[in-house]
C-alpha cells in the first residue's frame, strides 16, 4: 500500500512594513527641519540645554539644602567668620535724637545675641524701634568695621493725658511717649478722661475754628466718650454741646461772646452751652470767693443778659 506525502509549502519571509520606518524618517526629518530653522547654531541650542539642566539640578539641591537646615548652618558660619574677623558690633551712632532717652536707643539696638556686623537683622531692629513711642520713623544701616547708625525721627509732644490718675505724654495724634509726674509735667494742655488722647487731634480741630481762645485754654475733658468740657487758665469751665458742628459751632460763638463782654477772668465757674437753643451760666456762691470777685462775676452775668436781650 502506498502513500501519499504532502509538502507544505513554506511562508515567504515577512518583509518589514515600509510604512513605519518611513514614518520614522518623515518625523526625524521634521525635528531636524525645526532645530535647522531656529536663529542658533545646534551647539548652542546643546549649551542651552545643559545650563538648563545644570541650573534646574542647582535648585532642586538648593531647596534639599534649605529644608535639611544646610543653608542655614552655612550662612551661620559665615556670620561667625565675619565676626571673628573684627565685623563686631560695637558702637551704636544715634542721629536726631533730641528728647529721646538714647540709652533705651542703645538697649534696643544691641538687643540681639549675635553682634556679627553680618549677621545683625536690620529690620528687626528697626521694627523693635518703632514699638518705642518716641519714634516716629526710624532707619537702621551698618557702618563698617562696627557700628550701627540708628536715624531717628521723634514724635513731638502735644498734650498731657490724665486718666485713672496717670499722667502721659501724648503728641498731636495721641501717641502715648512715656508717663510724667506733677512735677515734671511740661506746660502743655491737659486732656482728661478715658480715650481723651484718641481725640486729640479732633480737639485741635476744634479750637482752630476759636484760635483766640487756644492761648487761654488749660485743659479738655472728654466726657462720656461723646462731647468736651474745656477749662480756661482763669478757672472757668466751658460745657460743649455733641457732635463735632454743633461744638464748633458754639465754640465759635463763646470766643464772639467774649470778645464783646469779656467773660473770662470774671469769677464765672462754668458756661454751659449743651443746649443750642441756652446759654447758662453758673455763679459762684457768696463765701465761695472774694466779695470782689462774686461782684465782677454778677456784672459780666448782667452785661452778657443785656447784650443778648439787645440781639434779639
Amino acid at each position: 500500500m502506498s502513500s501519499t506525502r504532502i509538502k507544505r509549502a513554506k511562508a515567504p519571509p515577512r518583509r518589514p512594513a515600509r510604512g513605519s520606518k518611513k514614518r520614522r524618517t518623515v518625523r526625524t526629518s521634521r525635528v531636524d527641519a525645526i532645530i535647522n530653522a531656529l536663529p542658533i547654531s545646534p551647539q548652542a541650542l546643546q549649551r542651552v540645554a545643559n545650563w538648563t539642566i545644570g541650573l534646574s539640578l542647582a535648585g532642586v539641591l538648593a531647596v534639599g539644602a534649605h529644608a535639611t537646615g544646610v543653608t542655614q548652618k552655612v550662612q551661620e558660619e559665615w556670620a561667625q567668620a565675619v565676626g571673628r574677623a573684627g565685623f563686631q558690633v560695637k558702637k551704636v551712632e544715634v542721629v536726631g535724637a533730641e528728647r529721646i532717652d538714647r540709652l533705651k536707643v542703645y538697649d534696643i539696638a544691641l538687643a540681639q545675641k549675635d553682634r556679627s556686623m553680618a549677621a545683625v537683622d536690620l529690620q528687626d531692629v528697626r521694627h523693635d524701634l518703632m514699638k518705642y513711642g518716641w519714634i516716629k520713623d526710624a532707619r537702621v544701616s551698618r557702618r563698617l568695621p562696627d557700628t550701627l547708625v540708628v536715624d531717628i525721627v521723634e514724635r513731638t509732644p502735644a498734650a498731657i493725658w490724665q486718666n485713672g490718675g496717670r499722667l502721659s505724654l501724648i503728641d498731636e495724634k495721641g501717641v502715648v511717649l512715656e508717663p510724667v509726674s506733677v512735677a515734671t509735667m511740661p506746660d502743655l494742655p491737659l486732656v482728661i478722661g478715658p480715650k481723651a488722647n484718641q481725640r486729640s487731634q479732633d480737639l485741635d480741630r476744634l479750637l482752630a475754628e476759636a484760635s483766640s481762645l487756644k492761648e487761654l485754654l488749660a485743659g479738655a475733658t472728654w466726657v462720656g466718650n461723646r462731647r468736651w468740657d474745656l477749662r480756661f487758665r482763669s478757672g472757668e469751665t466751658l460745657s460743649l454741646p455733641e457732635g463735632e458742628a454743633e461744638a464748633k459751632a458754639a465754640l465759635a460763638k463763646f470766643a464772639h461772646m467774649d470778645g464783646a463782654n469779656r467773660l473770662l477772668g470774671r469769677g464765672i465757674l462754668r458756661f454751659d452751652m449743651r443746649d443750642p437753643g441756652r446759654f447758662v451760666l453758673r455763679l459762684p456762691h457768696e463765701g465761695q470767693v472774694a466779695p470782689a470777685k462774686l461782684d465782677a462775676a454778677r456784672e459780666a452775668a448782667d452785661a452778657l443778659a443785656a447784650s443778648t436781650a439787645n440781639e434779639g
